[in-house]
């Protein structure tokens, strides 16, 4: 009953926050129903998974392939998806977030990237912002099977040593102004242009668990290969 005390602290803590659990020698292709499995302990061990809309289940798993025309920039291979925080369409609390990688081939780049919030270099500028706090209009595309919005703050009440937590997302984003379109144009280069983002490899069967609220995170575009394939597994949810 030591593992998940220890899981707890690393992830709860804003100091870390983060973590991988992979695979020590991996000599040939992991059964993917044990690594579903596998996530779903996890995911157990640090609280309870959320409902996910998009796949009617605890958790999600799709595809990337070089090819796409979903309405999602996760699938989309040739974008560098920006960094971004989870849930914010949803009306459930996002904690949390595990991204497994299932299966890949043919795959160069598509890293993961991540950013602490408190490493961010323009965290105070944007965060004393007189808009910082102010509600904004987040929706979602079709494919992810949520038919309402949700409205809140980008930063939301700050983590009980009152630092700012984060909840953002460039593509679901609605503003309402041009005052509200330049901060947010403006928050969005800022991120993507910051010197202290992380790109992290993930070999296949190897997951990485974040806590939501100050880790942002995203992938770099892949390079052009018509028999790429990537398939991935998401669970997110809640501390109990």
């Amino acid at each position: 009953n030591e593992l998940s005390k220890f899981l707890n602290k690393i992830i709860r803590d804003r100091n870390t926050g983060c973590f991988i659990i992979k695979p020590k020698n991996l000599i040939s292709k992991i059964d993917d129903t044990f690594l579903v499995k596998l996530s779903t302990a996890v995911s157990h061990l640090i609280g309870m998974p959320n409902l996910d809309s998009m796949s009617g289940k605890f958790y999600a798993r799709f595809s990337v392939k070089n090819d796409d025309n979903s309405d999602s920039y996760l699938r989309q291979a040739h974008r560098r998806m920006e960094l971004h925080n989870d849930g914010t369409y949803v009306q459930e609390k996002t904690d949390w977030v595990i991204m497994q990688k299932i299966i890949e081939s043919n795959v160069e780049g598509g890293e993961s990237l991540l950013l602490h919030l408190d490493d961010w270099t323009d965290l105070q500028k944007f965060y004393e912002h007189p808009l910082a706090k102010e509600n904004l209009r987040w929706g979602s595309p079709s494919s992810k099977n949520v038919d309402y919005k949700t409205i809140h703050p980008i930063f939301l009440d700050e983590d009980e040593d009152g630092k700012p937590m984060m909840s953002y997302i460039d593509q679901f984003v609605e503003p309402k102004n041009m005052e509200q379109g330049l901060y947010l144009y403006e928050l969005g280069e800022s991120l993507e242009n910051d010197s202290a983002t992380y790109s992290v490899k993930l070999n296949e069967g190897s997951m990485l668990i974040i806590n939501n609220y100050f880790w942002l995170h995203g992938r770099d575009k892949f390079t052009a290969n018509k028999n790429l394939h990537r398939e991935l597994l998401r669970q997110r949810g809640v501390f109990n």
